[in-house]
């Protein structure tokens, strides 16, 4: 029904999967590693201007409704939790907590803290951007390191 290189787009919009997810995907599907690379930065990428633009408004919506409050509360704990040393170190700060290829840290995260700690477009969408060329780069390298690893193990065990 669908390509793997459709289907690696698409897993790497999703929240917390993200590109760390995409990419593995493609990779043990025999996608070409500069075209993973590729879907899954723009695929991770591609819903992280509407959270810059529309999460402010949005979240100011649905504190009005009870049972979402607490939801948005813990998001935005969550979020002003991680972002001291993003303020600290504004464009680099939020590149490098993108770039960190580890649960919690991503575009979806950093998209939120952004838009949370009012940081203008012009300046998140490139820090964001470099962000996830770093952890795709991260992750397609330790998937062919570890991939690697286990040819060579099964080569020396026999």
């Amino acid at each position: 029904m669908f390509s793997h290189e459709l289907w690696t787009f698409l897993i790497s919009m999703v929240p917390i999967i993200e590109l760390r997810g995409g990419i593995p995907y493609a990779l043990a599907n025999g996608i070409h590693p500069v075209l993973a690379w590729i879907l899954a930065i723009f695929g991770n990428f591609l819903p992280l201007p509407f959270i810059l633009l529309f999460i402010r408004p949005i979240f100011k919506w649905m504190k009005k409704i009870k049972c979402f409050n607490r939801i948005v509360d813990k998001l935005e704990s969550r979020a002003f939790d991680k972002s001291d040393k993003i303020l600290k170190y504004s464009f680099w700060g939020l590149a490098i907590f993108v770039g960190i290829p580890l649960p919690g840290t991503g575009g979806w995260t950093g998209a939120l803290i952004a838009a949370l700690l009012d940081m203008r477009l012009k300046r998140a969408i490139p820090s964001i951007f470099l962000g996830l060329i770093v952890a795709a780069t991260a992750v397609t390298s330790v998937y062919y390191l570890v991939a690697s690893g286990a040819t060579w193990l099964s080569w020396m065990l026999g």
